[in-house]
């Protein structure tokens, strides 16, 4: 969607909290409050009432907590964009967040520059992520566990033993397979995304040009089905790829 003020719910379960963001956006140019809540399930009602382009989703709420909401939201009304709310960037709540397709992340102490960017951001296609946000979801994905090496079956007695397989040299994980089919480069691009590098970045630290990365963009968003690059920071975490690979 384009042109056009943008169209913002507010969904927080504190009154002063959800008032003065309300309050903040009302006086910023270029939004729309059409409508505040004070829980999840109120939340998702004014998306079906007033088809908004964005709802500001706190994530700790009654009745129906942010999470949910994100996920109904984003079921029931496509169009809408969701950027949750959190008190602590170290919320584990996040990453469900992310997984139910919230695109943005503030911290409820976020200026409101940073609120606008992050509004205008989602609408656009863009993810939304404050700097603490985006911290706290590497220092998540760099932090994931390395997958263990299987055990292998005991040798059966016999003349002829077959050798043993060669052990990973010293100090070197072992990875699983790749999922979905990715090949090694778009591994590394899909980390670099989820470092929060720009495709020029990317482009740059790979010493390929900035088509090639949106060629293997294109492929891993294709392989994975994630749409945006939040959903891609959400696949990598899930499935362990960090530049570490």
């Amino acid at each position: 969607m384009t042109g056009g003020p943008i169209r913002v719910v507010v969904a927080d379960d504190q009154t002063v909290v959800r008032e003065g963001i309300v309050m903040l956006l009302g006086l910023l140019p270029g939004i729309t409050v059409v409508g505040s809540a004070a829980d999840g399930e109120e939340a998702v009602r004014l998306v079906a009432e007033h088809a908004p382009d964005v709802v500001l989703m706190d994530l700790r709420m009654p009745r129906c907590d942010g999470v949910e909401a994100t996920r109904r939201v984003r079921a029931e009304h496509p169009g809408t964009e969701v950027v949750v709310l959190t008190t602590y960037a170290d919320d584990d709540s996040l990453f469900s967040a992310l997984q139910a397709g919230a695109r943005g992340f503030l911290t409820k102490d976020a200026g409101a520059e940073e609120i606008a960017r992050a509004v205008a951001d989602v609408r656009s296609g863009a993810a939304g992520l404050s700097p603490q946000v985006q911290l706290r979801l590497l220092e998540r994905l760099s932090g994931a566990p390395e997958v263990a090496e299987p055990a292998q079956p005991a040798a059966e007695p016999g003349p002829a033993v077959a050798a043993a397989p060669a052990k990973p040299e010293a100090g070197r994980p072992v990875r699983a397979a790749l999922p979905d089919g990715l090949t090694q480069r778009e591994a590394e691009v899909l980390a670099l995304i989820a470092s929060g590098l720009s495709n020029a970045e990317i482009a740059e630290r790979l010493f390929v040009s900035p088509a090639t990365v949106k060629t293997h963009i294109n492929n891993l968003f294709a392989k994975t089905a994630v749409r945006d690059r939040a959903q891609a920071v959400a696949y990598a975490f899930k499935h362990g790829i960090s530049e570490s690979w």
